[in-house]
């Protein structure tokens, strides 16, 4: 099998740009607090994301302008850092 170099190469991102995030966790109204307290002044959109079958977990969409890859990770790592999230995408 032969790989692409480029297949290995990270995506070239501009910023700033309008960048999104999954948030998961148990309960919806908690994972509303986390982006709210997360985001605080800064602008940002939010949409529902989906639920589990049994209703143990939800996601919500959020998407925000990021002005560096340090603004987009220490976002991430915010939200990653969160006990009320069990995951971020």
């Amino acid at each position: 099998m032969i790989l692409d170099d480029k297949c290995s190469e990270r995506p070239e991102i501009e910023y700033p740009c309008e960048w999104g995030y999954k948030i998961i966790g148990r309960d919806k109204d908690s994972l509303e607090a986390v982006i709210g307290e997360v985001m605080g002044e800064r602008e940002y959109t939010q949409r529902d994301g989906n639920s589990s079958s049994k209703g143990n977990f939800h996601s919500l969409n959020m998407r925000c302008q990021v002005e560096s890859e340090e603004d987009r990770n220490s976002i991430f790592k915010a939200f990653q850092d969160h006990s009320d999230v069990k995951m971020v995408m």
